[in-house]
């Protein structure tokens, strides 16, 4: 029998103890993968306190649901979705506001040691990186169907890869040939292959790997919806806490909350006083060096913090909350 494949969370009580703004609120667990963040903020939680998770991933699901691992707590439940669904969720439950929503954008640790998700080059396995296995096409379907051009735009964009030409250009040479990449281990090959040179310590295919998963995934696309749902949500002194893993998605939460922590002038009353804030950015918090020593895999991660203020949201949020209530 197979070992169960560990997790370990990332930044867990910089995290919890930074979005937990009211013991006995309800709050918003994104990203559950293996319960880590949940598990912890259930056991600071008052006996008012709720907490519901979301995950797009049915293992994820599986974990919470049944098992050893399954979370038996009265105050918790889960939904199979996307934290960009966090609305119809909530709806869904008869919820309106929250306290806080927390989102650890990380892949977790059984996603990319399972060879069956094809999420590593580490491991030989079908190329596929679905978060959501039961939904969507699989990296291994979009090499086969994507001209050179869309190839290389994903890699460039995604993976900040300055091969993508000669990689794409490679794959596709493969395909035509009558060779598509389907493993895991294909990829890593024709990368190693086209990539010359690479940062000391990096893998070739690593920036790859990384554009394929965000592409196919819609990660990006994702993570821009879920902070608009997020804020939506939040109740006056409700907190958003978001962990990144690069800069592409770093820069996505920064940008968000930079943006919606200034007080905002209508252009089309440049006379009018300015619209406050609706956020204020409390924290930013990397890893601790003993963090990094024991989990290599958090030394990229970067916590962001923010509290929504007692500002109303801007028209077009307003707009959406009242429709969701």
């Amino acid at each position: 029998m197979a070992e169960p494949l560990i997790h370990t969370t990332v930044l867990l009580h910089e995290s919890v103890d930074g979005v937990l703004a009211r013991p006995d609120g309800v709050y918003v667990d994104g990203t559950f993968g293996r319960g880590g963040h949940s598990r912890l903020l259930l056991s600071k939680l008052g006996p008012q306190g709720r907490l519901i998770a979301i995950d797009r991933d049915p293992e994820a699901i599986a974990a919470a649901s049944s098992g050893d691992t399954r979370v038996t707590d009265p105050r918790f439940c889960i939904c199979h979705a996307g934290f960009a669904d966090m609305g119809p969720q909530l709806d869904a439950l008869g919820v309106g506001l929250v306290d806080g929503v927390l989102l650890d954008l990380g892949v977790s640790s059984p996603q990319i040691d399972d060879p069956a998700r094809g999420f590593s080059f580490r491991f030989d396995g079908p190329l596929d990186m679905r978060m959501d296995p039961t939904r969507g096409a699989s990296a291994a379907d979009f090499l086969a169907s994507g001209d050179e051009r869309q190839i290389a735009e994903v890699i460039r964009d995604y993976g900040e890869e300055r091969f993508a030409a000669q990689i794409a250009k490679a794959l596709v040479a493969r395909r035509e040939g009558g060779r598509p990449v389907r493993s895991t281990a294909e990829l890593a090959e024709v990368v190693a292959r086209a990539v010359k040179t690479r940062e000391p310590g990096q893998d070739p295919a690593t920036r790859t790997f990384q554009a394929l998963r965000i592409h196919v995934n819609g990660e990006l696309a994702q993570l821009e919806q879920g902070l608009s749902a997020a804020l939506e949500r939040l109740a006056p002194g409700g907190r958003l806490a978001v962990i990144s893993f690069h800069s592409l998605e770093d820069r996505i939460v920064k940008t968000f909350i930079n943006r919606h922590a200034k007080d905002e002038v209508d252009r089309r009353a440049p006379f009018a006083p300015p619209r406050p804030s609706v956020l204020n950015a409390l924290a930013r918090v990397k890893p601790s060096a003993a963090e990094v020593a024991a989990n290599p895999r958090s030394r990229s991660a970067v916590l962001r913090i923010a509290e929504r203020t007692g500002a109303p949201l801007p028209p077009v949020h307003e707009k959406k909350r009242r429709r969701a209530g």
